[in-house]
């Protein structure tokens, strides 16, 4: 006796592939996040980047599982340093009477 005969039980087909199809939606936006945190992180070096990266792409689960134990615990740092509005670089680096100095020259 077959429990679930696909001519027998029509809905769960479609119950079957809404769940395969939400997989695949998970399944994508958790690489897009990946790929995102990868380039996002100012830790790594540009070549670090392009292995992280490289890695990902080629060794697709496998990879995403590493990047998410390995950097996954920080990745929330991350996304939420991106959020916060943080100044450009050359902003950050200068000091007080340099930027004092730009506003009063601006207006």
């Amino acid at each position: 006796m077959v429990l679930a005969d696909s001519s027998s039980y029509p809905l769960l087909n479609v119950f079957w592939s809404i769940f395969i199809f939400f997989l695949w939606v998970i399944w994508i936006w958790i690489l897009i996040m990946v790929f995102i945190d990868i380039f996002r992180s100012h830790d790594l070096s540009g070549w670090a980047k392009a292995l992280w990266f490289l890695f990902v792409l080629f060794i697709l689960l496998i990879g995403v599982l590493v990047h998410l134990i390995a950097r996954g615990g920080s990745m929330q740092e991350r996304a939420a340093g991106g959020l916060s509005g943080r100044t450009p670089r050359s902003a950050a680096t200068s000091s007080k009477p340099q930027r004092a100095h730009r506003l009063v020259r601006t207006s």
